[in-house]
């Protein structure tokens, strides 16, 4: 890593811990075998693909995830199971992160949905004595409102045209591995962050 002036940050598993097991479990419970299928850290099917992305409202959401999984759940039933793989903030990465934005233009850009995001900030707001997540970052962009997810290279650049940024200053750390791979295509620096290092073992 050379000449690096600008980092877009990974949200769910660097900043924010997730645990997709958990969601499982919880729609197993409901009588939703194998949702993994559906969705998991690398394959979103095509009705999640609409959510991360913002063309499917939720309400639409909900409705179509009965019909494709035969089920009868209510709403609050599917949004709590959705939810259940959200887990904490450690306060430790939010330090760290308050001290790099000092010394760096910091971004976000994270795939998530608006379901997923309310209850995240919410729970951060809650957690962190009403501050906003979002005040950590120049910007933060979400999938749902960008209205594109990685891998996609155009993701990338949409990010880097808006803020006018240079691709060979600018690194991009993410937990994904085809993240890393569609962020290289559009000419950034990568850090693939893999468990158990976390931002705290950046050398940065």
């Amino acid at each position: 890593m050379e000449n690096i002036k600008n980092i877009i940050f990974d949200l769910g598993g660097v900043f924010l811990n997730i645990d997709f097991q958990k969601t499982n479990e919880a729609f197993e419970k409901l009588g939703v075998a194998g949702f993994a299928d559906y969705f998991n850290q690398h394959h979103a099917d095509a009705l999640f693909e609409h959510l991360e992305t913002g063309k499917i409202a939720e309400d639409d959401f909900y409705e179509a995830f009965r019909k494709e999984t035969q089920t009868q759940l209510t709403n609050a039933q599917i949004r709590d199971a959705w939810n259940a793989l959200i887990l904490d903030f450690p306060s430790e990465r939010l330090a760290w992160l308050n001290e790099i934005k000092n010394r760096y233009r910091v971004f976000l850009f994270s795939n998530t949905n608006q379901i997923h995001y309310n209850f995240f900030m919410a729970n951060f707001t809650k957690t962190f004595g009403g501050k906003d997540f979002n005040s950590y970052f120049i910007k933060a962009y979400y999938s749902q409102i960008l209205g594109l997810r990685k891998p996609l290279v155009e993701s990338y650049q949409a990010i880097i045209t808006e803020q006018q940024l240079n691709p060979a200053e600018t690194l991009f750390i993410d937990d994904t591995e085809k993240n890393i791979v569609g962020a290289k295509e559009a000419g950034l620096q990568t850090i693939h962050l893999v468990a158990p290092k976390t931002v705290l073992d950046l050398p940065l």
